[in-house]
């Protein structure tokens, strides 16, 4: 079994943030006050460890040896940031705190409001071969219908499916007592984004124009998220690993397990970013072969026309297309895919080919 404990393993970013300590926060995002726990200049690469809430919540018994040990793990296999974590002093409230844990944050020299962050993800590699669905509290898609007992019907706080990962096949098994299904991962951060300008921690769930939890699943491997930065420095910070995502993310988790991240944060002028994002007001994603616009909204619909507005916006000005000819593309061409409906603020997220466009190609 592989596992990545802190400070072990290849670590290939010019700098490393453990998941351990003053480098953590659980359940809310960083404020401008907050001290970074690193300082970079722009350009370089960090790899951050990032642990997984599943485990580690308090409906689960705040107890991850224990956890994961009735379900065949053995205690070298647990991380011992998640088990240190779980028996530090560190105050959670379900409710009022979002279950995620999130790594960060890091000072980026010279980033001020203004400013775009460029995120490049380098690699994304499994710390353990293992992970975790659930659906908890009435919180899901089908809230008042599950989660449920499968034999009763009735209500239950929690559900909550262990998997095994073959880390060789790039794919997880989830079984049950008549079967089993096997899925292939493909590893993301759920949560990735920069200090918001308000002194209020603001809770890990809903996402908004910092980032924060989207869980846009393809932001994974070689693909590049744009921030617009809101305080000196930018206050980066990354959390929610995810090995394995639908879109929609129904049930209200998504195959949770924790990840080492390394990524290149880069600071761009407005100038600077125009040929790649245009004028950003929030996060914009991008890939070798798309551009990825984001739409958030506590209403859904909402969440759909914001994310047709930012790729008419993208089309224009990074590609120069009419914004009349743009909404006829889009119907015709382009992908849209509700990103997650279980954030509170929920994601609708759309692929737009850069092939389509003579000047990309």
């Amino acid at each position: 079994m592989t596992v990545l404990q802190p400070h072990t393993g290849p670590i290939p970013g010019q700098h490393y943030v453990p998941a351990e300590g003053g480098a953590l926060t659980w359940g809310r995002l960083p404020t401008p006050s907050r001290k970074p726990v690193l300082t970079i200049a722009s350009g370089e690469t960090v790899t951050f460890d990032t642990i997984s809430h599943e485990g580690l919540m308090e409906d689960q018994g705040r107890d991850p040896l224990t956890y994961f040990g009735q379900r065949g793990v053995a205690r070298d296999d647990v991380l011992t940031d998640l088990v240190d974590l779980a028996a530090s002093d560190v105050v959670h409230t379900r409710g009022p705190d979002g279950p995620h844990v999130v790594t960060g944050p890091v000072h980026v020299e010279g980033a001020q409001p203004g400013d775009i962050l460029k995120v490049e993800y380098l690699e994304l590699t499994p710390r353990v071969p293992y992970g975790v669905v659930s659906s908890r509290h009435g919180l899901g898609c089908l809230a008042g219908e599950r989660p449920a007992d499968d034999t009763t019907g009735e209500a239950v706080p929690i559900i909550s499916q262990f998997c095994t990962v073959d880390l060789v096949s790039a794919r997880a098994t989830m079984e049950w007592n008549s079967g089993s299904a096997s899925f292939p991962i493909a590893p993301f951060m759920g949560l990735s984004g920069v200090t918001a300008a308000t002194e209020e921690a603001l809770n890990t769930i809903p996402p908004g124009a910092h980032g924060g939890n989207m869980d846009v699943r393809d932001l994974a491997g070689g693909s590049v998220l744009y921030l617009p930065v809101q305080v000196d420095g930018a206050g980066y910070y990354m959390g929610d690993p995810h090995f394995a995502q639908g879109n929609g993310e129904v049930s209200l988790t998504a195959l949770e397990a924790s990840l080492r991240t390394t990524v290149r944060l880069t600071v761009l002028t407005p100038d600077e970013a125009f040929a790649s994002t245009g004028a950003l007001s929030g996060p914009f994603g991008e890939t070798s072969e798309h551009w990825i616009a984001i739409g958030m909204d506590r209403d859904l619909d909402e969440a759909v026309k914001k994310c047709v507005r930012e790729a008419i916006r993208i089309l224009g000005e990074v590609a120069e297309v009419p914004p009349s000819v743009a909404y006829l593309y889009l119907s015709a061409a382009a992908d849209l895919a509700v990103s997650q409906v279980v954030d509170d603020v929920k994601g609708v997220h759309c692929l737009i080919r850069k092939k389509d466009f003579p000047a990309w190609t």
